[in-house]
């Protein structure tokens, strides 16, 4: 015990206690997270119904450009796979690393990643209970593929994601949403030219295969970028008014 002590003091900017809290309000959101897909499952024409606006809107615009991202992965196997893992990964995966991350090595960053994601989240929860939409893989008749079908054993049909995912989680885009955040965080805090230069393109990466995979729409992107944006204004808002007048009394 007194080992296990020693090893939070050294490794963990707070402690275990503080890693437990930071956990529990991880697993309080997922909770949240199914409690919305509940609501949002129970009414699928009105998903159906959201997601033929969308492409009715789409088609009026410009034509549906996620069907020419679709034929230009299809192209090519590496290019379908690296697509449906960033779909499967970008999420959960990369988002909870780069939160370890940024608590482990830079703590001082962590608080307001944190609620910038939580909050994306929370507006993305609301949109998915007031607007479900279908995604569109679920629109074959008008040229849409399911990529993910293809990828190994992991797709939509698979028990554990149907248990997880929310069907008519297409509007906005957390994918799209949360990668901007975690894109610009993780630029800002990284110190290689390298790294900076990963994390600035991550954001672009993620909104193409979410598209080309069938699970998002370019509305649903531009939806979701508006959500990182309105979180990100209002978690960050008063730490860039201290540094103006920091500045200026400078």
């Amino acid at each position: 015990m007194t080992t296990l002590a020693a090893v939070g003091r050294r490794v963990l900017p707070r402690g275990w206690g503080d890693l437990a809290k930071q956990l529990a309000i991880w697993f309080g959101f997922l909770f949240a997270y199914q409690a919305a897909r509940g609501i949002a499952d129970r009414n699928p024409p009105k998903a159906f119904d959201n997601g033929l606006k969308v492409i009715g809107f789409e088609r009026h615009m410009h034509g549906l450009i996620e069907l020419s991202f679709q034929r230009f992965v299809d192209s090519s196997q590496f290019l379908m796979n690296l697509a449906s893992w960033t779909y499967w990964n970008s999420e959960f995966t990369v988002v909870a690393l780069a939160l370890l991350w940024v608590y482990l090595r830079r703590h001082e960053a962590f608080i307001r990643f944190r609620n910038a994601i939580l909050l994306a989240n929370v507006i993305g929860l609301v949109g998915y209970v007031l607007l479900p939409t279908a995604p569109p893989r679920m629109f074959p008749d008008f040229g849409f593929d399911d990529t993910l079908q293809s990828f190994g054993q992991l797709n939509h049909g698979s028990g554990l994601i149907e248990f997880a995912a929310n069907p008519y989680a297409a509007m906005p885009s957390l994918h799209a949403a949360d990668a901007l955040i975690v894109g610009l965080v993780l630029f800002s805090v990284c110190r290689t030219r390298f790294a900076k230069i990963l994390w600035l393109l991550w954001p672009g990466w993620v909104w193409f295969s979410v598209m080309a995979t069938g699970n998002h729409f370019w509305l649903d992107v531009v939806a979701g970028v508006i959500v990182a944006a309105i979180a990100g204004t209002l978690i960050y808002r008063n730490p860039f008014r201290r540094r103006r007048a920091t500045a200026a009394a400078a």
